[in-house]
């Protein structure tokens, strides 16, 4: 594969030019493909994505077709001689297609520029008259003169959009919009074809602006880096630097109070960082020499340097970024069952207001003026707007919700299946627990030993370990300032512990089994180490040559956030099963200290497998919850797969469903609620089109409705299902 020498996450500029994002392929049909992207200013509904649809969808050049109506990005798969054709094509359809280049760092999309108001509010203005000058009895030309003018400022992108749709045959809003206004004319009702083009008119532009914020949503994110750093030179002089030009390696240097332009790791000073804007935590962290820090977050105290180790197109800001907006590219099951019921919905109304025209005055010998007047007024509802545009609208705010909360989504479908779920499997080392065993119990056991001298020789034998349990001895006997004392003949002991010498005279620091396999076991020793391994900590003991002297225990620690989120998890009923590779003590008591309603220890990663497939072959919703690469295959299997701590870690964020930015398994609740928010307003949103689509339906054909009513129902209910959809970002 041929990649490009771009970011994912580009500007695009005008113009076919040789640095067109691509990358070519061997496709499916044997032959060889081009990938291309491009940003298209005017495609700003589903309107034109269905022209373009049916425009390129023809030409053998197109091999497949995404569109990300959100970020106005179409993705084209085609012959790699066909680019010309497509941009040809596009051009006919009166789109101009924009082309990434490889230049510049992640922005949020061109907003198309913004029309002159004055036109408008004149059409509104002679709009008004008409409707005046009919009720005071005017001549019909003085009113027509007005609404002429009216539908002239008013209507002319309308009748522009509406003719290339009907020359390709596409019954889209500005199409049926174009006909009914024309009819209107035509029938002479002058101030009510005014006054439906004004209103349909700026109904357009209300909902433009509605759709703007919920296509921007994600904008935020972009604006958190900062243009520039203040890089160190080679002179030791500091210079502030564009962003995007800053090296791999370089140092960089952080005031009070600035935000933090790039990834990289504290090399001098120390300082609080709040992480928020990535993350969600509440409270700010801190950050010293070895400490990674993030492009986005807010150094808020101190100063201090860090060494830059992600180019500003490949931070973790940036990928957030890349992945929310593929994820809005993906269309969620709801929205691809509304995209198919719509295809069918437009035709058939369209073909009923056919027959409502011609029907009753040929065979019931109706009045030809009433029957089309209802005929026209079923072309206006008969266009999909509010119901196709509910759903994307709804899905994106709900994923500029949930990154805002610093968790990343990957897709509207795994947005859609958060409200399913009912087994939750969570690993449980850093996950449930902290990762980091502390020493939990130190007893003395020989009686003639001093307390402090036995610490100091077993922290001097755990120092030259890195065995989690001798991370933890050290790490409190450091905090209590207990001295360390020099090991000769230090001898690692796999699977059971260590020894050497100290003072002349041989120490061993072991687990039980070692100590079983030396002899030095009793009833009186099993029967102090049994409530510890009931209770899973891991007893580590210090022996002599004669005798065993201590035992330290250690523990795996369990956060205070996993108790509060397993507790949420069941008031939402979901069940949790933890899955570790522990043994059944260690299991059980983790478990009965958090709430978990199932705990299976000694799991290896094809156990944690079995275990998820089991409880999907029930036919249960199931999630899967961890941290590491023996997670994986459990991960990959389970309906929905949570990767914890995602932040700066590649992987994570490119495979799993949903990234947990930060270590905190509350937000797994919060997804859910958020998944069921969401699932709720894209049911009110469709009941809502639907329903105001039948309800006027129902009077167009008893005579009851008019036009200008029809327009309401059409962009009205439009904007209040996009208004609907944007509640989700207040969440």
């Amino acid at each position: 594969m041929e990649q490009c020498c771009g970011s994912k996450n580009t500007n695009l500029r005008g113009g076919l030019t040789d640095d067109i994002r691509h990358e070519a392929a061997d496709a499916s049909n044997g032959g060889a493909s081009t990938r291309t992207e491009m940003r298209i200013s005017q495609m700003d509904c589903p309107t034109e994505e269905s022209l373009i649809r049916k425009k390129l969808g023809a030409m053998p050049e197109v091999l497949e077709l995404q569109f990300n109506l959100m970020q106005r990005v179409l993705t084209v798969v085609h012959r790699p001689d066909g680019l010309q054709a497509i941009v040809a094509a596009l051009s006919t359809l009166g789109l101009t297609p924009e082309f990434a280049g490889d230049a510049t760092a992640d922005r949020p999309a061109p907003t198309p520029a913004k029309k002159p108001w004055w036109p408008l509010a004149f059409a509104a203005g002679a709009a008004l008259g008409a409707e005046v000058a009919d009720w005071l009895g005017s001549p019909v030309w003085a009113v027509a003169t007005l609404a002429l003018l009216a539908v002239a400022c008013a209507g002319i992108g309308t009748y522009k959009k509406g003719w290339v749709a009907i020359r390709n045959l596409n019954l889209n809003i500005n199409a049926l919009m174009s006909i009914a206004v024309t009819g209107a004319l035509a029938l002479g009702q002058w101030p009510e074809a005014a006054m439906v083009m004004v209103l349909f008119t700026i109904a357009e532009l209300i909902e433009a602006r509605s759709l703007d914020r919920a296509r921007n949503a994600i904008e935020g994110l972009m604006k958190l880096t900062p243009d520039t750093a203040t890089v160190r030179q080679a002179d030791g002089s500091w210079i502030d630097t564009d962003a995007a030009k800053v090296e791999l390696g370089a140092i960089v240097r952080v005031r009070p109070g600035e935000r933090i332009g790039l990834d990289g790791v504290v090399a001098d000073g120390r300082s609080t960082v709040n992480q928020a804007p990535i993350t969600g935590e509440s409270m700010p962290i801190e950050k010293g020499p070895g400490d990674k820090v993030f492009a986005g977050t807010i150094n808020e105290s101190g100063s201090f340097e860090y060494t830059v180790t992600a180019a500003a197109n490949d931070s973790t800001l940036a990928r957030i970024i890349h992945a929310v907006e593929e994820a809005q590219g993906a269309k969620a099951p709801t929205q691809r069952f509304v995209d198919q019921f719509a295809k069918v919905y437009t035709p058939i109304v369209f073909v009923i207001a056919l027959g409502v025209a011609v029907v009753p005055p040929l065979l019931f010998a109706g009045a030809w003026f009433d029957w089309v007047y209802k005929a026209l007024v079923l072309l206006v509802i008969a266009c999909p707007c509010a119901l196709v545009i509910s759903t994307p609208v709804s899905i994106v705010s709900g994923l500029a919700a949930a990154a805002r909360k610093g968790i990343l989504v990957k897709g509207g479908t795994f947005l859609e299946q958060g409200r399913k779920l009912r087994w939750l499997a969570l690993d449980k080392t850093g996950t449930i627990t902290h990762g980091k065993p502390v020493q939990v119990a130190f007893e003395l056991l020989a009686g003639d030993v001093d307390a402090d001298e036995a610490r100091s020789i077993a922290a001097s034998l755990a120092g030259r370990s890195d065995h989690p349990v001798s991370t933890a001895i050290t790490r409190t006997a450091d905090a209590d300032d207990v001295t360390r004392s020099g090991v000769d003949e230090f001898e690692a002991i796999p699977g059971r512990g260590i020894a050497g010498l100290i003072d002349g005279r041989r120490y061993i620091l072991g687990n039980h089994r070692l100590i079983e396999e030396l002899g030095r076991c009793s009833p009186e020793l099993e029967a102090r180490l049994e409530p510890f391994e009931r209770e899973g900590k891991t007893v580590v003991m210090l022996a002599d040559n004669e005798r065993v002297l201590a035992l330290f225990a250690g523990a795996d620690t369990v956060k205070e956030t996993s108790r509060a989120a397993i507790a949420e998890l069941r008031a939402l009923g979901v069940q949790t099963a933890m899955l570790t590779g522990d043994n059944a003590h260690t299991a059980a008591a983790i478990a009965k200290e958090v709430g978990v309603d199932r705990a299976e220890g000694d799991q290896l990663p094809e156990d944690k497998l079995r275990v998820v497939e089991a409880l999907l072959n029930g036919g249960e919703c199931v999630g899967m919850v961890g941290d590491g690469i023996n997670d994986a295959p459990a991960l990959a299997r389970a309906d929905v797969g949570f990767a914890m701590g995602a932040m700066g870690t590649d992987t994570s964020i490119e495979t799993a469903d949903v990234a947990l930015m930060d270590d905190d398994l509350r937000k797994i609740p919060v997804f859910i609620r958020l998944s069921r928010a969401t699932h709720s307003i894209l049911i009110q949103n469709i009941t809502f089109a639907l329903g105001i689509k039948a309800i006027f339906l129902a009077l167009t054909l008893s005579g009851l409705g008019t036009m200008w009513m029809a327009v309401f129902a059409d962009v009205g209910a439009s904007l209040i299902v996009v208004a609907n959809g944007l509640r989700l970002l207040r969440r």
